[in-house]
């Protein structure tokens, strides 16, 4: 596309995993400080703009501004990720390990039906459908409700807990 080399498209798309190293723990802190509705809506926005962006992307961009809108794109979709397992402790505290377990390997089920339906579809085209889905996921996090003040948990004895959400 670009007329770049397989080892330097390698080295250029490697940016977009890179970029996990600050934006994923950088996501969760910002959930934990803002709060995890608004993190997740505000990221959710951001990361569907970007594949909005990035299915206009072609052989005509300047390949700086292909990388930036890309490393942009990233941040937000990586930032998601470090939110989402901020809410993971919150569904049932005691089994964090089993949840967080089903969503990580739930991420990795979305990642092969999107490689699946790129592998049918232009680049751009397949940009959009991550965009629509994206766009769905949206709307669906603006309705979810955050817990307020405490919610109550069982632990393994069956006793009644109250566990403070901040």
């Amino acid at each position: 596309l670009f007329g770049l080399s397989a080892v330097q498209a390698g080295l250029v798309a490697s940016g977009f995993a890179f970029m996990n190293l600050a934006a994923r723990p950088g996501g969760g802190w910002i959930s934990d400080k803002l709060g995890r509705r608004k993190t997740m809506v505000t990221l959710i926005a951001g990361l569907t703009v970007g594949y909005l962006v990035l299915g206009f992307v072609d052989g005509r961009w300047p390949l700086t501004l292909a990388v930036l809108a890309t490393m942009a794109c990233s941040f937000f979709v990586q930032a998601g990720e470090g939110a989402v397992f901020a809410m993971v402790p919150l569904i049932q505290r005691r089994m964090t390990g089993q949840i967080a377990g089903m969503v990580g390997a739930y991420g990795n089920v979305g990642g092969v039906i999107f490689l699946t339906i790129l592998s049918f579809v232009e680049y751009s085209t397949f940009f959009w459908v991550i965009a629509i889905c994206s766009g769905l996921s949206l709307v669906a996090t603006a309705y979810l409700k955050e817990p307020q003040g405490a919610v109550a948990e069982l632990d393994e004895h069956g006793n009644v807990q109250m566990i403070h959400v901040a």
